[in-house]
């Protein structure tokens, strides 16, 4: 039995905005619809990587492409819980490319 003082944090990854948020919107309607409160989603800093590559190993080797490589993140918490909210979100399909934490 869960107790009416929890709350769940499900945290979010991914390298695509859009794909972040419409598993972030799944979530919270399951979560609405089984009768939990739900807090979110709260958008974090986007972390950004940045690579250099040459393009040429030998005459143009000064020649370099840039690459950026965004992740995205989304946190969600889910206040007052039922079991058949935690229920519905073990077996919620989420979209490929994201991935999904829970505390």
């Amino acid at each position: 039995m869960v107790n009416s003082t929890t709350k769940i944090r499900v945290k979010l990854k991914g390298y695509d905005s859009i794909v972040v948020d419409k598993a972030a919107k799944s979530i919270i309607e399951t979560s609405i619809s089984t009768g939990a409160k739900v807090a979110g989603p709260i958008p974090l800093p986007t972390k950004k990587r940045k690579v250099a590559v040459d393009r040429s190993p030998f005459i143009y080797k000064s020649s370099m492409e840039h690459f950026e490589i965004n992740t995205y993140k989304r946190i969600i918490d889910i206040i007052y819980p039922t079991a058949k909210t935690i229920d519905a979100l073990q077996h919620l399909q989420m979209p490929a490319g994201v991935d999904i934490g829970i505390q």
